[in-house]
C-alpha cells in the first residue's frame, strides 16, 4: 500500500465558506458529507401518533436522499415500467405541499439491479441551484423555482459509461464546481462541471471498475484550493476541486459502496475496516494514521462527529471509535440490517434499517456508552439515508416521504 502526495501540497484544516443557511441539508449525508447536522431540537423519543408531522405519496422508486434549502425539500424519483420517467420534486417542509415538479425522459441506460433504481444518486445544491443526477447519467440543473438552467446527457457524451447494476454515486458541489464520479467497468471517469453551464471544467480517467461511492470534501491546499477524495477499489485519490489536478493518492483495496468521511484534514476510508489518512503538511510525507480492521461498514457510510467515528456494521452493530486512534469506545446492538447511512444531531444518532424501523441512539460524549432512546416503525423497505433540517428528520422510500418531528 502506498500513499503519495504531489510536491508542495499542504493540507490545511479549513473548509471553504458558503452562503448556505446553517440548517440546510445540501447533499448526501448533509453539508459536511459526514452525516451530521448543527440542528437542535430534533425528535428523540418517538411516538407513532405524534412524531409523524406529515407524509406524502411519491409516484416512483427512489433511493436518493432528500436535500433541504430554506424550508424547501428537493427529491428525485423514477417511474414507468423502465424507470425512464425522471422526476424532480420540491415540497414545502412546513406542510408537505408539493410546490412544483419537473419531469424528464431518461436518455441513458435505465437497467439496474433489483435492490437499487434509477433515482439512486442524491441531488445536491449550492443554495441557488439544484443539481440532480440519475443512474441513467442524466444530469439536470434547475433554480429553486424549478426553472431548467441546463442539462447533460452524460451517456450521450460518453456512451460506454454505464453498467448493468446501475449507478449510485451522488454529486458533490464545491464552490462553482459540481463533481461527479461516473465509475464503471468501461469508460470510467470523474468530472468537475461548471455549476453555471454544465460544461466540463476537467475530466480525469478513473479505475475501470463498478463503483457507487460519493466524493467527499477533505480540506484545502495552500491558497484556498479545495481538494476532494475520490475513493475506489484501487484506493483513494486526492484531487483539486477546481481543476482535477491529482494532489495525492493511496493505493489499497477500498470499498465500493460505503463512502469515506473527512474532518480536520483526515480522511476515514472504508479500507481494511477503516483506514485514517492525513497529509501532514508542506514537504512532509502523507501519513496513514491508523488502520482498524474491526470497524467494518458494509453498506452504510461511517459518520464523523468531532473526535468520534461511528460505524454501522452489516451485523446491526453501531460502533463508536476514537477518531484519533481507531480504538473502539463502545458498541451497541441494534436491529439491522442497514443500507441507509447514520445521521446525527443534538447528540443523537438516527439509524433506519431496511425494514423501515427507525432507532434513535443517545450518543452524548459524556456517557460511557450509547443508549437506545427512541423507536418508530415506518413502511418497508427503506434504503435511503435520512436528511435533517429545521429540527426534523426527513425519510423516504419508493412510495412515501415522511417528516418526523416533535418529541
Amino acid at each position: 500500500m502506498k500513499m503519495r502526495l504531489s510536491a508542495g501540497a499542504a493540507l490545511l484544516l479549513a473548509f471553504p465558506l458558503t452562503s448556505l443557511g446553517a440548517g440546510d441539508w445540501t447533499q448526501f449525508r448533509g453539508p459536511s458529507g459526514n452525516g451530521i447536522s448543527p440542528e437542535i431540537g430534533t425528535p428523540t423519543r418517538l411516538d407513532p401518533a405524534r412524531s409523524i408531522a406529515w407524509k406524502v405519496a411519491l409516484p416512483g422508486r427512489g433511493l436518493s436522499s432528500p436535500i433541504v434549502v430554506a424550508e424547501r425539500l428537493f427529491l428525485t424519483c423514477a417511474s414507468g415500467p423502465r424507470q425512464d420517467r425522471l422526476h424532480l420534486f420540491c415540497f414545502s417542509t412546513r406542510d408537505g405541499k408539493r410546490l412544483w415538479e419537473r419531469q424528464f425522459w431518461a436518455t441513458g441506460r435505465t437497467m439496474t439491479q433489483s435492490k437499487t433504481c434509477v433515482a439512486a444518486p442524491s441531488p445536491a445544491t449550492d443554495g441557488r441551484r439544484i443539481f440532480a443526477l440519475f443512474s441513467s447519467n442524466d444530469l439536470f440543473c434547475v433554480d429553486l423555482d424549478g426553472n431548467l438552467l441546463w442539462l447533460r446527457g452524460l451517456t450521450r457524451d460518453y456512451p460506454n459509461a454505464s453498467n448493468s447494476l446501475g449507478m449510485a454515486s451522488s454529486l458533490l458541489v464545491v464552490g462553482d464546481t459540481v463533481i461527479a464520479q461516473i465509475e464503471n467497468d468501461s469508460d470510467s471517469f470523474a468530472a468537475g462541471l461548471d455549476a453555471a453551464t454544465g460544461v466540463n471544467r476537467w475530466r480525469i480517467e478513473r479505475p475501470k471498475s463498478a463503483n457507487w461511492v460519493t466524493p467527499v470534501l477533505v480540506g484545502e491546499l495552500g491558497a484556498g484550493r479545495p481538494i476532494v477524495a475520490l475513493q475506489s477499489s484501487k484506493g483513494v485519490q486526492l484531487v483539486e476541486a477546481s481543476n482535477g489536478r491529482v494532489a495525492g493518492s493511496y493505493d489499497a483495496t477500498a470499498a465500493t459502496i460505503p463512502s469515506s468521511c473527512a474532518g480536520g484534514g483526515v480522511v476515514y476510508v472504508p479500507c481494511n475496516g477503516i483506514t485514517a489518512l492525513r497529509a501532514a503538511g508542506e514537504g512532509q510525507a502523507v501519513q496513514k494514521l491508523w488502520e482498524a480492521k474491526t470497524l467494518r461498514p458494509q453498506t452504510a457510510s461511517p459518520m464523523l462527529i468531532g473526535n468520534r467515528l461511528f460505524v454501522a456494521t452489516g451485523a446491526g452493530m453501531l460502533i463508536c471509535a476514537d477518531a484519533r486512534t481507531g480504538e473502539k469506545v463502545w458498541q451497541l446492538r441494534l436491529k439491522g440490517p442497514f443500507s441507509a447511512s447514520p445521521v446525527a444531531a443534538t447528540n443523537h444518532a438516527y439509524l433506519i434499517n431496511e425494514k423501515g424501523f427507525l432507532q434513535v441512539v443517545d450518543i452524548n460524549p459524556e456517557a460511557k456508552e450509547g443508549r437506545l432512546v427512541g423507536e418508530l416503525t415506518l413502511e418497508p423497505t427503506i434504503l435511503s439515508t435520512p436528511a435533517i433540517a429545521g429540527g426534523a428528520l426527513y425519510i423516504r422510500n419508493d412510495s412515501t416521504l415522511w417528516k418526523i418531528a416533535g418529541g
